[in-house]
């Protein structure tokens, strides 16, 4: 399995799945980090999510009651502004005129619906004795590898389309309206991230279809991947694309995945030797503030492919 393309190496790569999936994770990844950051207080423009404050929730018996169930508070992460931000960095240049800038915007805005559809809530309990007398909840983006998991479930199954549009282009984008967009319903058959009428008073940036390559099969949804192209031969040095190939790299001889040695080595093989390392071993602590280590020599046995 190729190593992952840079955005400079996709550009001449081509519309292939790889490419796909660099911009989808980068898009999501910068989406990821401004909302974090607002919550956390490290940029100036922005702060916590306001969209959930102030609206306590009544659910279940606390409604018989007439208790609330919980309120909003704490620090909400900021999912709109990360949002409309990402969409005014990450889709700059894009204009949306040929296949391949349509890729592109459909597959940034894949990777930002993502990292919206993982938003979670989270809560605090108050009360005597660590009674839940009263709840405290607020909106939680997970780890970013949760979302990185995810995008690589759809690259597995990105969904190859073909060169048809239709539409017109709207750009109503603001990076300081900071209401979280809703997720688009995934079982949507006649829309995708760039097109598709949203159920909220926010639509989509963009006015084009994409078309599946295949007519039978269903369009692309608004968070598939998507390309155009067939990946291009990672197993060979390639310097016009950037491709390395995989000759030297490291394998694992028991995986059955992209990293084992069947896999990694395109079927070419692979040696395996034994290499003296040298490793930090045996830490302790000592107060204050320091920590001591050994260092282990090891011996260990690597794969490499042919």
């Amino acid at each position: 399995m190729c190593r992952a393309l840079n955005k400079l190496e996709t550009r001449r790569a081509g519309g292939c799945r790889e490419t796909a999936f660099i911009y989808a994770i980068t898009s999501a990844a910068v989406t990821h980090a401004i909302a974090r950051a607002c919550s956390e207080g490290s940029i100036d423009t922005c702060n916590c999510e306001t969209h959930y404050k102030g609206r306590p929730q009544v659910t279940g018996n606390a409604a018989v009651a007439g208790v609330r169930d919980f309120e909003w508070g704490g620090c909400s992460d900021n999912i709109g502004f990360g949002f409309a931000v990402s969409r005014e960095f990450v889709d700059t240049g894009e204009r949306g005129k040929t296949i391949r800038e349509k890729m592109n915007l459909h597959n940034n805005e894949a990777g930002r619906w993502h990292v919206q559809a993982q938003m979670r809530q989270e809560c605090k309990c108050h009360g005597m004795s660590g009674s839940c007398t009263v709840k405290t909840c607020w909106m939680r983006l997970p780890p970013f590898r949760v979302i990185g998991d995810l995008l690589k479930d759809r690259f597995d199954g990105a969904s190859h389309i073909t060169a048809a549009s239709s539409g017109h282009h709207r750009n109503s984008n603001n990076a300081h309206r900071n209401r979280p967009p809703k997720s688009p319903k995934s079982n949507n058959l006649n829309g995708n991230s760039i097109h598709s009428k949203r159920d909220n008073r926010r639509k989509h940036k963009y006015g084009f279809q994409l078309k599946p390559f295949n007519p039978e099969h269903k369009p692309p949804g608004a968070k598939d991947l998507v390309y155009y192209e067939m990946s291009p031969g990672f197993c060979e040095k390639n310097p016009k694309l950037g491709i390395q190939g995989t000759h030297g790299r490291l394998c694992n001889d028991t995986s059955m995945g992209v990293d084992g040695c069947d896999i990694m080595c395109c079927g070419r093989g692979y040696r395996t030797q034994e290499v003296v390392v040298f490793e930090r071993c045996n830490c302790t602590f000592h107060w204050c503030c320091e920590v001591k280590c050994d260092v282990c020599r090891t011996k260990k046995t690597i794969h490499t492919c042919v």
